[in-house]
């Protein structure tokens, strides 16, 4: 089964998680820090995605609550698409509304501190959208 990577897009970090071979979970690897355009964040995703072998991504999609798209939603979609046509693989997008709510509320669980909490954030909140895209796509096979 192919490896995913999952990604929270964000404005100054892109949080990002993988999933093991056989597709059942996703594990966070550290989010990278980047700013500049669109198509340089593509290529800093892209050299990750060499490093981990992904057949696919996984791009969370912050929908609003009556599931329009705003301004967040349609920035992560130009990135999805831009890594697409770039990347030359699958893209996916996943509904990420609550991601970062849980990540948060996993990383209260663990007891870090604020500043703790916030540095891993990106990268929780990156391995829900991939784990529920995974738990998703398992139920429905």
């Amino acid at each position: 089964m192919p490896c995913f990577l999952g990604i929270d897009h964000g404005g100054k970090r892109i949080g990002l998680a993988v999933s093991d071979p056989p597709g059942r979970l996703a594990l966070s690897i550290p989010t990278l820090a980047v700013g500049g355009s669109v198509p340089e964040r593509v290529l800093a995703v892209l050299k990750i995605a060499e490093q981990y072998d992904v057949a696919a991504f996984v791009v969370g999609l912050p929908l609003n609550m009556d599931d329009s798209e705003g301004p967040q939603a349609k920035l992560a979609r130009a990135f999805g698409e831009e890594l697409k046509r770039r990347g030359q693989k699958p893209v996916h997008f996943q509904d990420e509304r609550l991601s970062s709510a849980a990540a948060d509320e996993l990383l209260q669980a663990a007891e870090f501190t604020r500043k703790k909490r916030k540095a891993r954030l990106d990268r929780v909140a990156a391995q829900v959208i991939l784990q529920d895209f995974l738990d998703a796509n398992r139920s429905s096979a």
